[in-house]
């Protein structure tokens, strides 16, 4: 019997080498995207937004709840805070302080009750935010105003409290001066608000005044949502001065307005921060032309690019107004006072934050031991072509 021997071959399938090098292709592939993949977020931390979101001055908090959504979005998108998505949650004061309670112990309760609550971007005015800080106070929380001027709030030891905009000491001095020495004007009656802002900032804008060598021929104080100033205008044109100041709100300031202007008196016009909105313009009855607001806030078109105003756009659904960059500045300091602190603690994020030392679209950021901006800006604008239009200092 003859064997016959098998030969066997060495030379691999070619079928099979490619679909061996397919598969560590594929492989490697896998794991590079595992690995450039960011990491499951651990959880959620909140960030209430407490500012009229209702009522007479509803927009004026929308634009704030906005630029907070906007930062909060683009925190997200990168990571989140420490691994945790942000959310944030808008929660209505109504312009009220006796609300702005309500408001307070609504998040404390939420504090109890396990939520883990970093931080409350509010209240939008003076008075809400002082009733608010009598719960706030005691709690764990940070809270930052992206718009309460009025003095004293940091002036009362609070350890968790700070505000991205000036104060009012910086804005009457500011106002002051461009009335004085830019407007020429010599003889300024001031007119302002029957709360804690208007009456702050109405003394304070006298003396300043006075201290320059101008005359204040009236102080007059009227009423939050007045709309009617018959005897107001009468005493304003007894007083014959050369200019105005008026210290209050847009649900006000344009029925002023319209009502000097119907009764022939047409001597320069500025307006507090709290005037600072559309509605100044719009319900002024075309008399709005040429008045001038003082801000907290540089013009948008000056700090932010078609980029941002887009992202803003696709989280409010609208185009960025007065306080969206407060909102989005304020929230932008809670989460560096977190990633300096690398914890939610809220002592330990607020003594990170006094430490801060950055740029935000507010302009500079570091805090005094108060929670004041060291570096405090006062922009002014003009009703040109009924658009608000930056003037002090030149964009």
């Amino acid at each position: 019997m003859i064997k016959i021997k098998r030969q066997t071959s060495n030379v691999k399938h070619p079928i099979s080498n490619i679909q061996y090098r397919v598969s560590l292709l594929l492989a490697a592939c896998l794991l590079l995207l595992a690995a450039c993949a960011p990491a499951a977020p651990k959880g959620e931390v909140i960030v209430y937004v407490a500012a009229p979101l209702s009522g007479f001055m509803a927009n004026g908090g929308q634009t704030v709840l906005g630029g907070v959504k906007l930062m909060a979005e683009q925190l997200n998108k990168a990571g989140g805070l420490l691994g945790y998505q942000v959310k944030v949650v808008g929660i209505d004061d109504e312009a009220d302080s006796d609300v702005a309670v309500e408001v307070a112990q609504q998040i404390k309760e939420a504090i109890e009750r396990g939520d883990k609550v970093i931080g409350t971007i509010g209240h939008y005015n003076s008075g809400q935010t002082l009733a608010a800080m009598e719960i706030y106070k005691d709690l764990s929380l940070v809270i930052i105003t992206p718009t309460a001027s009025q003095v004293s709030i940091t002036q009362r030891g609070y350890r968790n409290f700070f505000r991205v905009n000036a104060n009012d000491i910086t804005q009457a001095r500011v106002d002051a001066e461009f009335l004085v020495n830019t407007l020429g004007a010599r003889r300024i009656a001031v007119v302002y608000n029957d709360d804690p802002y208007g009456q702050g900032l109405g003394t304070l804008i006298a003396d300043n005044l006075r201290d320059l060598g101008a005359q204040v021929p009236l102080e007059l104080q009227v009423a939050v949502e007045q709309s009617i100033f018959t005897e107001e205008v009468q005493r304003i044109a007894e007083a014959n001065p050369d200019a105005i100041f008026y210290g209050g709100y847009e649900v006000e300031a344009p029925y002023l307005r319209a009502e000097l202007v119907e009764a022939g008196i047409t001597v320069s016009f500025l307006a507090s921060d709290g005037a600072f909105l559309s509605a100044t313009i719009d319900d002024a009855d075309g008399t709005a032309e040429g008045i001038y607001v003082s801000a907290f806030a540089p013009s948008p078109a000056a700090v932010v690019d078609k980029q941002w105003v887009r992202e803003y756009r696709e989280v409010d659904y609208r185009n960025p107004d007065t306080y969206s960059i407060n909102g989005y500045s304020a929230m932008q300091v809670l989460a560096e006072g977190v990633k300096k602190a690398k914890s939610f603690d809220a002592t330990e994020v607020a003594q990170a934050i006094r430490q801060l030392d950055f740029d935000a679209l507010m302009g500079h950021i570091s805090y005094d031991q108060g929670g004041d901006l060291k570096e405090q800006s006062i922009y002014i604008f003009q009703v040109q072509d009924a658009t608000f239009v930056q003037i002090y200092p030149e964009p």
